[in-house]
């Protein structure tokens, strides 16, 4: 049977294990220590607030340091999950048939072509490997790729050759995720590569919409993609900080909170 262990040492014991393994899951957290799921939730949820990890479906990840690349897209798209499915509908609830749009390679952008599947006479724009493959079975739907090279972190392509490509296209609305956001830095992101294509977007986007959780408010990463100035609609969740939110409706930007 299972050690009791008082509420610090269990919460000692957890951040352990997420820095040996990156992550951990509530059912074998249970059973390791003998207590409830919902114990072990809780206990999940107390590490999130002190900033040690972010919840998962099942479990939880350790988490990443905003100055490097994030994990790879499979791990990625797990982060703020529940945020970024509602903001992905949210989003896509904007996109009525006969547009022309661009999505960049995010986990977000991936929520939001989830949604999209059955609009008719739709044009994609993208880079994303996985955004692109939502519409295999959408014969309604044309997806239109850059060329450049494969980044396997982001599963995207990169590069001048797509860069080139996109000044040919001019789409109606782009929706672009974001490491980081901040009203004196606009939308960052980590790659130099995939800023530098998605500025190309941005540039042939009539509107743009950020859509970023409230996790990446208040953050700067390596390299902007778009100045305030250039946004027209930021989507994002309710633990978006009111200050920043305002100072963007100050500005006439739109801001969407999903609940």
């Amino acid at each position: 049977m299972a050690q009791k262990l008082f509420l610090e040492e269990r919460l000692d014991q957890i951040g352990t294990l997420l820095h040996e393994q990156g992550r951990v899951s509530v059912t074998d957290l249970s059973e390791r220590f003998g207590v409830s799921a919902v114990t072990i939730r809780n206990d999940l949820g107390i590490l999130e607030q002190q900033g040690h990890l972010v919840r998962t479906h099942g479990g939880a990840m350790a988490l990443p340091d905003l100055g490097t690349e994030l994990p790879a897209f499979a791990l990625r798209k797990e982060l703020h999950l529940a945020q970024k499915e509602k903001i992905g509908q949210a989003a896509a609830a904007l996109v009525r048939d006969g547009d022309s749009i661009a999505l960049d390679a995010s986990t977000t952008a991936w929520q939001i072509a989830r949604h999209l599947k059955d609009r008719r006479e739709l044009t994609i724009v993208t880079n994303g490997l996985f955004v692109a493959l939502e519409f295999l079975d959408s014969p309604s739907v044309t997806v239109v790729m850059p060329g450049g090279s494969l980044r396997a972190a982001s599963a995207s392509l990169v590069g001048d050759q797509g860069a080139s490509i996109l000044d040919r296209y001019h789409v109606q609305k782009g929706f672009f995720g974001a490491g980081g956001f901040t009203i004196e830095e606009g939308l960052t992101d980590t790659s130099q590569y995939e800023v530098e294509l998605k500025q190309h977007m941005v540039r042939r986007s009539k509107q743009v919409i950020a859509v970023i959780d409230s996790s990446k408010w208040g953050q700067v990463t390596f390299s902007s993609l778009a100045a305030v100035d250039e946004l027209d609609h930021v989507i994002s969740d309710q633990a978006a900080p009111p200050d920043l939110v305002n100072n963007l409706r100050e500005l006439g930007i739109r801001v969407t909170l999903v609940t």
